[in-house]
Parts: C-alpha cells; sequence; structure tokens
C-alpha cells in the first residue's frame, strides 16, 4: 500500500521549509564516527500533518561498495532476504534521528550505526515506497521498537520520538 500523504517537497510548489529550519538538501550527513554516509537529496513531507518526516539520502557510493557488491544479499528481515537492483541507492532517515550543524552544513545520524546504514533496505528513487519499507527501515534503526504493530494510521506512527525534529 503507497502512502499517498508522503510527498518529496520538491513535489510540493505551494510548501517551502519554515524560516526558523535549515533546508538541509544537498547536505552531508554522516553517522556519529563521522563516516559519511551520503547526500540529502530531498525531504519527505506529511502533507495531511504538515512536518517533515524523513529525510531522502542518496547513499555513498563507498557505503554502497563497501563489502558487499550492489547485488548481494545485505539485509534479512523476518527470513525474507532483500536483493538491491541497481538504482536502489537511497534511503529513508526519521528527522528525528539527526542533529544539524547549521555551521559545518553536515546532518549526523547519532544514533544509528555505519553497518546499519549499510544494511538498511534502501529504495529506487523512481518508485516511491510504502508503509511496508517504513516499518522494516525503522525496525532496521531501531530493534527494540516494535513497528510492525502499527496500523496505517499516521498520526499514531509519525507521532513518536523518532520523528520529532530538534
Amino acid at each position: 500500500m503507497e502512502n499517498k500523504n508522503l510527498y518529496r517537497l520538491d513535489e510540493l510548489s505551494d510548501y517551502k521549509i519554515a524560516s526558523n529550519y535549515s533546508d538541509v538538501r544537498g547536505w552531508k550527513i554522516v553517522d556519529a564516527d563521522n563516516h559519511t554516509i551520503g547526500t540529502i537529496d530531498n525531504l519527505w513531507v506529511n502533507k495531511d500533518m504538515q512536518r517533515v518526516v524523513y529525510l531522502d539520502v542518496k547513499v555513498a557510493k563507498e557505503l554502497i561498495q563497501d563489502k558487499h557488491e550492489v547485488h548481494d544479499v545485505i539485509a534479512n528481515d523476518n527470513g525474507r532476504e532483500f536483493i538491491y537492483k541497481d538504482g536502489d541507492s537511497h534511503i529513508i532517515i526519521p528527522i528525528g534521528s539527526v542533529s544539524i550543524n547549521k555551521d559545518t552544513k553536515i546532518v549526523m545520524a547519532g544514533n544509528i550505526g555505519y553497518d546499519t546504514f549499510r544494511n538498511t533496505n534502501r529504495y529506487n528513487r523512481q518508485h516511491n515506497f510504502d508503509r511496508d519499507y517504513e516499518k522494516r527501515v525503522m525496525n532496521s534503526y531501531y530493534p527494540e521498537n516494535d513497528f510492525g504493530s502499527y496500523n496505517s494510521d499516521d498520526d499514531s506512527f509519525y507521532n513518536r520520538k523518532e520523528f520529532d525534529q530538534k
């Protein structure tokens, strides 16, 4: 089921980033150890809630190639293996999982490690993702939380600390 309330910010001509927030598109994103994860390509906005919920990150080539071939199976979710295809080079990161340094123009995902990013299920920008993809990604970032129990209700899914913009 596609999530009809999620839009890339650049698809919404009548929306812009609030003046008290930085437009982080084009900025580098790093993990807590300062390893480059990629570049922020876009922002995913929940239109009903009128807020950014995900950063859309184009994953750094080094992260994709690090110890793995693109076609390797590199993640396992409840026994289902994912095979990445060419072009699957984007991941989503919940906005509440990062801190933004306006001076250096670097975004830091402090609580999520490099290996987690390397193993997180990616998607192809040509195809929007669905709620199942969101749950898989959130479970890889926060395995201690059960995102599978959330229904498709946006309010209950996005009203969590992982989506609180700092």
